[in-house]
């Protein structure tokens, strides 16, 4: 306790000799305390009330600096002046308020914000709002410990708090990280065996490039994305149908396997059905576009089902592409961020157009136990066809005969005459024709029987007239506002465009584009989040104004630029990352280190994450010997608790009742597990796993 006060007291006192930094030190203030109030939202509540209070702005100077009576909220170099100042100081009428939304002002933030005042109150552009800049790898007084210039910019941080990185790891202890963070699974005996006995400078080079190469690198690097785009077998909602979306879970596997460059990784999944030619692997990868939960039909009306998936697909092109939380705009300008409701239905445009229902479709046919809607790719494999196609042959040549005996059967009898007194009566043919019409139904019957076992992939499609797209006021589905153009949001660099009218391929140009600030930062974040249990930016899903600072900004431009001049290469940046010296440090720490640095920020030792729920189950498979290593295919149901459905099914659910796969299938990888939106596997959700809604 002595500790942590003293430690408290240095940090404080550190302050006042600071420069202090406005996105660093002074954004996240004004956006935890004051924004929701004072910040881009200028419109009005259902009350009729403005949302900005007192029409004051302050996470843009021209709004904090503007005079009102003479009097501006921010006054550079001058607390007397400054308005703010004056009312956070203010004992009976503070800000924030004591009963408003946010807590008060802690004296740590109080200080900040006077220096700042008193430094001359300078605005800064929001960092993750603008290209990364190239950053020359810092000077470093241990000049024996980088081996990378990844090292450098950790070192120098680890440096300025006057500290030293941790030794290596053990070689045990590497062979055993690498082995988890790259494939997911222990290493084997033999692996181990040879990385301990090979005493070469490149050993762990050697050991990173075989589980690069392996198929579980594929596996383990696709868990963490199905996790972000939230891949699940059953529709949600209601009655929660089974959907196949497994050929987008194998595609993405296959992706990172062959090191797909992430810009055609982002490029397929956004467009991948506009391109002229579109690959059977790109139609596939469009699936992305229709990951989101589908209702039942006759549950709500169409156009508000139609609504509901549009903002969906627009809320995780955000999330996962750039970082932003958009669906924060759907009924009002955001809070925080500078994304207008017109932004965020303009990018909904994009998405607007799906040529297809937006709910299930009825309870019957191939298509509903297959779990597909239209519009879908079959993917029978080569036996498949075959069966197929003898199907569709023996079914054509029943029809034929329907069609024969149909124009017989209307040919009339020929004429008595001369020659022919007394013809035959005419045969009737309708028991042969209805005999034929059954063989039809019942080769028909057969077919769609088979057809169930033959897996489908669901991918976008456009429609050929382009469906309008209106601002919806305060949200609402039914409320028709303005009618708005394809876009993307204002404060972004300028949308490029092929056409006279926008694409999604335009829009997946402009994500992949070396101007974006957004799309790189966002991968290369994740990527050392994987690596590390924590990205450099710590809310990975979020670098909008509510995100956190960098751990190390320099650190996090420098990858991003590597990362696209290589060509947007994912293995090459994984690689660069765990052959540093920072990856491999030892974990090991004292009391001090926990203490100063909890949460491992500076990066002063190795870090320690608790195993992913997956990994868990897989290791114990692995270890055991029992593991299944087949890959691709149906997801399978592994064993859990009898009834644990009961209470999310519906008697007319399909399926309705969880049944264990028996024998080798139920041993497979955890990453081909059925996932009920409903319910998430329990040995999943157990270790915090997310529900994939």
């Amino acid at each position: 306790m002595v500790l942590r006060t003293f430690l408290s007291f240095l940090a404080l006192q550190s302050l006042v000799y600071a420069e202090i930094s406005f996105n660093q030190d002074i954004r996240p203030i004004l956006s935890g305390k004051c924004i929701a109030c004072h910040g881009p939202d200028d419109g009005i509540d259902a009350k009729g009330k403005p949302n900005r209070k007192a029409g004051l702005r302050l996470d843009t100077p021209e709004g904090a600096y503007a005079l009102k009576d003479g009097i501006a909220a921010i006054a550079p170099n001058s607390l007397e002046k400054s308005e703010a100042w004056q009312r956070i100081i203010d004992v009976d009428d503070p800000m924030p308020p004591n009963d408003g939304h946010s807590k008060p002002l802690t004296s740590e933030e109080k200080s900040l914000l006077k220096q700042w005042i008193e430094q001359g109150a300078e605005y800064q552009a929001f960092w993750a709002f603008v290209p990364a800049k190239k950053q020359a790898p810092p000077s470093v007084k241990d000049t024996s410990w980088p081996t990378s210039d990844i090292d450098k910019f950790i070192l120098a941080q680890i440096e300025a708090k006057q500290k030293s990185p941790k030794e290596k790891a053990d070689k045990r202890t590497l062979v055993r990280r690498l082995a988890l963070d790259l494939t997911g699974l222990p290493p084997t005996l033999k692996e181990i065996e040879t990385y301990l006995t090979d005493s070469s400078p490149e050993a762990t080079k050697k050991l990173v490039d075989r589980l690069i190469d392996k198929p579980a690198y594929g596996e383990h690097m696709a868990k963490y994305w199905l996790d972000l785009v939230r891949v699940a077998d059953t529709n949600g909602n209601h009655h929660d149908h089974f959907r196949d979306h497994s050929p987008y879970r194998d595609w993405v596997i296959s992706a990172f396997n062959q090191n797909l460059p992430y810009d055609d990784f982002t490029k397929y999944q956004i467009a991948g059905d506009l391109y002229e030619k579109p690959t059977q692997e790109q139609l596939i990868a469009s699936g992305f576009n229709r990951l989101h939960l589908i209702i039942d039909r006759g549950t709500a009306l169409p156009e508000e089902s139609h609504f509901k998936n549009v903002v969906d697909r627009v809320s995780a092109v955000g999330t996962t592409f750039m970082g932003l939380t958009l669906g924060c705009a759907v009924c009002h300008d955001h809070k925080y961020d500078p994304i207008t409701q017109k932004d965020f239905f303009q990018m909904y445009a994009f998405f607007n157009n799906f040529d297809g229902t937006p709910e299930t479709g009825g309870r019957s046919g191939p298509d509903f136990y297959r779990g597909l809607q239209k519009p879908y790719l079959d993917l029978p494999t080569s036996e498949q066809k075959v069966k197929l196609t003898d199907f569709d042959a023996r079914i054509k040549a029943a029809q034929s005969t329907v069609v024969s005996l149909q124009k017989q059967q209307a040919t009339p009898a020929p004429p008595a005459n001369e020659a022919n007194p007394n013809p035959a009566p005419k045969p009737d043919l309708k028991p042969q024709i209805d005999n034929a019409k059954k063989q039809v139904a019942a080769l028909q019957k057969q077919r769609n029987s088979y057809l169930r076992q033959v897996r489908g992939a669901m991918i976008m499609r456009e429609r050929k007239d382009l469906n309008p797209a209106h601002i919806r006021i305060r949200g609402d589905y039914a409320s028709l506002g303005e009618v708005v153009s394809r876009n993307t949001p204002a404060f972004l660099p300028p949308l490029e465009t092929a056409g006279e009218v926008p694409s999604r391929m335009d829009l997946a140009n402009w994500l992949v584009n070396q101007k974006n600030p957004l799309t790189a930062r966002v991968a290369v974040n994740r990527f050392w989040q994987q690596l590390f249990g924590t990205g450099i930016v710590k809310t990975s899903e979020d670098f909008g104004g509510q995100g956190m600072w960098p751990s190390h900004p320099k650190l996090l431009d420098h990858l991003t630029l590597k990362f696209i001049e290589s060509g947007w290469d994912i293995k090459a940046l994984m690689k660069e990352i765990v052959l540093t010296q920072t990856y491999q440090q030892s974990s090991s720490g004292n009391s001090v280190d926990f203490e100063t640095d909890p949460e491992n920020r500076l990066l002063a030792r190795g870090s320690r994450t608790r195993l992913d729920s997956e990994v868990i189950r897989d290791q114990l498979l692995h270890v055991t010997g029992v593991l299944n290593p087949e890959m691709g295919g149906r997801s399978v149901k592994t064993p859990q608790p009898d009834g644990l459905w009961k209470g999310v099914a519906l008697p007319s659910s399909f399926p309705n009742k969880f049944v264990a796969d028996k024998g080798p299938a139920s041993k497979r990888r955890s990453i081909y597990s059925f996932w009920k939106r409903g319910l998430a596997p329990p040995q999943m959700t157990i270790f915090d796993a997310p529900t994939r809604d």
